[in-house]
């Protein structure tokens, strides 16, 4: 069974995954600059295996609007171009055969709110994360077998937790929201 400062510790680390997570998402969220980090998620066929795209190319951004894909083996350009494709992310990337080129569009204002709805949704989803570590917290607590007086301490500390961790969530996804509507 776990002690009492387990299971704050175990809340803590399980709102840090939520964070961790929202973190990963909210980059995926293009502000209409050009950033290796859109790339991420991409995972090309190399030598039969599924291997991230950073690791068996370059990926730079020559300037704010393009993304340029420099693949160390040119053998394997069109698996990345076709991987790109079927990533799904809106991207129309241009194989010139020595290199791989993604020009970004401007944002339109309508896109720019599509993207704030979904950054919003990422953060509400974080925020019920978070919520659920306190609540599973919570629930262990009341199980222990301490007095009262202990244990209405450790809910004052999985709440504070929590609030400190929705903060964050609520600066992330402010952050985020200038960014993608910075024209």
């Amino acid at each position: 069974m776990e002690n009492n400062q387990e299971i704050i510790e175990n809340a803590e680390l399980n709102m840090m995954a939520a964070i961790g997570h929202l973190e990963t998402e909210l980059t995926k969220i293009r502000a209409g600059k050009a950033n290796p980090i859109m790339l991420k998620g991409i995972s090309v066929e190399y030598y039969g295996n599924l291997t991230p795209l950073n690791q068996v190319a370059s990926v730079s951004t020559p300037n704010a609007q393009t993304i340029s894909i420099q693949p160390w083996e040119k053998s394997i350009i069109d698996e990345i171009e076709k991987s790109i494709i079927d990533s799904n992310l809106g991207f129309n990337p241009v194989n010139n055969g020595e290199s791989i080129l993604i020009n970004i569009p401007p944002l339109t204002e309508e896109r720019r709110i599509e993207l704030t709805k979904f950054a919003k949704s990422e953060s509400e989803s974080a925020k019920v994360s978070i919520r659920n570590a306190r609540k599973d917290a919570n629930n262990k607590i009341k199980a222990l077998e301490i007095s009262d007086d202990l244990k209405s301490n450790l809910e004052v500390d999985s709440q504070d937790l929590t609030d400190k961790y929705i903060n964050k969530v609520e600066e992330m996804f402010t952050s985020k929201e200038k960014d993608i509507l910075t024209v």
